[in-house]
């Protein structure tokens, strides 16, 4: 009788796991629950939900490969195909960004792949499509899922039960007239007419929601001298667009380095691996210790610019901010995008970037490990360090934002702390007040992309009321008046290593929690392709390490 198993979500995270999966000798009844219609896209790469001109942060040399590289893959495609995705031959690259919808082909035809490679050796796997599992409850022998197809409700039982669900975005993106909770779906905000548009976030998923309303007035187009320009429609002289972020920064553009990663110095892993040993209460400055240094080595100009000798936890973010806060925005942006092109031309990286490209991973590893305060103080001041630098966009983003604030129809505001936003009292959009002004919008979308959600925020009514999904608890700073080591409730899921919730009723303990908006509170780095492959490959080990030990005492 073969080991059942459910995977929920075929986004990247479910691919990845799948992939593993397929792996074992011994063989599994795979089943897999996607909501939507066409298996294998994922919600960041459906074309349901993305906009034609929303772009991918990841090249395709990043992009972990699953039974082909995307270059390998585009390169198979037909003329008819590549002229259907917008993808020219010539421009097929490792090193390119493509279209989020292209991503979703791709990881589609991966998928499909891998069920057919599957069955192939000795596999059962089952694909449902259009069922969204709507409930799940911890048996003690078994996990009963329950899943909604058309206007039918089923019932199934599994051994093993992984929640790959992905990101979670609002079903509703426009709550209220005006008012976008999400810019997903992206169609959503085709219907934007020209007006003060305002857009809360300055990332690419700020930009994705920029480009889509402005696409949907207008065109991009290269001039006689190679720079794109934006072109509006006639009659759309309203559009206006203001992005906000406290910094009011724009992200950078992308930037070369060297794939895989050249091994760093100081900033180790076996150097974090034997602070989280030894430096319990001393772990995040340690840690930041081994980040100066390797900072210092890498580019001791960089290093010296910002001051970086006299610098802590606490203090690095703003010396890290500084020169881009004091510049115009859009001044920086162009100097950093001719930058970005003449390194890449010239394949020459910028050291201090990459080292903390590499080092963002490293110290990830530190973050599960951190006390309340510590934590605490990791996600206030260091974070952003590493987010602003392995979050850079393409530059084909840069172009658009540059060419649209050209055109008289971008600007870029910082709120700092104090700004407020205020869709309650207003009839359409929002009104933002900040530092004395007060600006007003027809239409207002909150780009600020995935938040961390904790154990009550589980979409599951009895696995929720079972109690065995708790929030994830971090040790406290300061010992309990007898000396003894308490922890506290401090968000996110509580998970072990293979990312099952831990808990000691008498259930089974196979479902596995691969949903990343549970996972940002302690690992807050896990957003993106090379994460969900992570994600999925630990936990496709976890299921046939535990089959492999059951089949071992069923032999004895």
């Amino acid at each position: 009788m073969y080991t059942s198993i459910a995977i929920i979500g075929s986004g990247p995270t479910g691919i990845y796991t799948l992939k593993g999966l397929i792996d074992c000798e011994q063989p599994l009844a795979i089943t897999v629950f996607e909501s939507e219609r066409d298996p294998g896209k994922g919600t960041p790469y459906h074309p349901d939900l993305n906009d034609r001109a929303m772009l991918s942060n990841i090249a395709s040399i990043e992009l972990p490969p699953i039974r082909e590289s995307l270059v390998d893959w585009l390169r198979r495609q037909g003329a008819a195909d590549l002229s259907r995705l917008d993808v020219e031959r010539e421009s097929i690259n490792e090193r390119e960004f493509y279209p989020r919808i292209v991503l979703g082909e791709f990881l589609q035809a991966q998928f499909d792949g891998l069920v057919e490679e599957g069955r192939a050796r000795g596999h059962s796997i089952e694909v449902k499509a259009s069922h969204r599992v709507t409930d799940i409850e911890l048996r003690p022998h078994d996990i009963k899922l329950v899943a909604r197809h058309a206007d039918a409700t089923f019932d199934y039982s599994f051994d093993h039960v992984v929640m790959a669900t992905g990101h979670d975005w609002p079903e509703t993106t426009e709550i209220k007239p005006g008012y976008f909770l999400s810019p997903w779906p992206a169609p959503d905000l085709k219907r934007i007419p020209p007006c003060r548009v305002g857009i809360l976030g300055t990332s690419l998923s700020g930009i994705d929601a920029l480009v889509t309303v402005a696409t949907a007035h207008g065109t991009f187009l290269l001039d006689d001298s190679g720079q794109l320009r934006y072109h509006s429609l006639p009659s759309t002289e309203a559009l206006t667009f203001t992005m906000m972020s406290r910094k009011g920064v724009l992200p950078e553009a992308d930037f070369y380095f060297d794939v895989p990663y050249r091994p760093l110095r100081f900033c180790t892993d076996a150097a974090v691996d034997t602070l989280i040993d030894t430096r319990k209460d001393y772990l995040l400055d340690e840690v930041f210790d081994l980040f100066r240094r390797e900072l210092v080595s890498c580019d001791p100009d960089y290093a010296e610019s910002i001051g970086l000798g006299m610098l802590a936890v606490d203090t690095i973010a703003p010396a890290y901010f500084r020169a881009r806060e004091e510049a115009d925005p859009f001044a920086w942006a162009a100097r950093n995008l001719a930058e970005a092109e003449l390194n890449k031309s010239r394949r020459r990286t910028v050291e201090w970037r990459y080292a903390i490209l590499r080092m963002h991973e490293v110290v990830a590893k530190a973050i599960p490990h951190l006390n309340d305060r510590d934590l605490q103080r990791f996600h206030k001041y260091f974070k952003s360090v590493f987010v602003d630098d392995y979050a850079t966009v393409p530059h084909e983003s840069i172009r658009r934002l540059l060419a649209l604030h050209q055109a008289g129809k971008l600007k870029i505001v910082a709120l700092g702390d104090e700004g407020d936003i205020d869709n309650d009292h207003v009839e359409r959009g929002a009104v933002v007040a900040f530092d004395g002004r007060r600006l007003e919008f027809d239409a207002f979308i909150d780009a600020t992309g995935q938040h961390s959600l904790s154990a009550r925020d589980i979409p599951f009514p009895t696995l929720l009321s079972q109690g065995v999904v708790r929030k994830a608890t971090t040790r406290k700073a300061e010992l309990s008046e007898d000396g003894a080591e308490e922890h506290v409730e401090t968000g996110g899921v509580e998970l072990d290593d293979t990312f099952r919730p831990v808990f000691e009723d008498n259930l089974s303990n196979r479902l596995y929690c691969g949903a990343i908006a549970f996972l940002l509170h302690k690992l807050p780095f896990v957003q993106g392709i090379t994460s969900a492959r992570d994600i999925g490959v630990k936990i496709a080990e976890a299921i046939i390490d535990d089959e492999t030990k059951l089949g071992a005492l069923s032999a004895a």
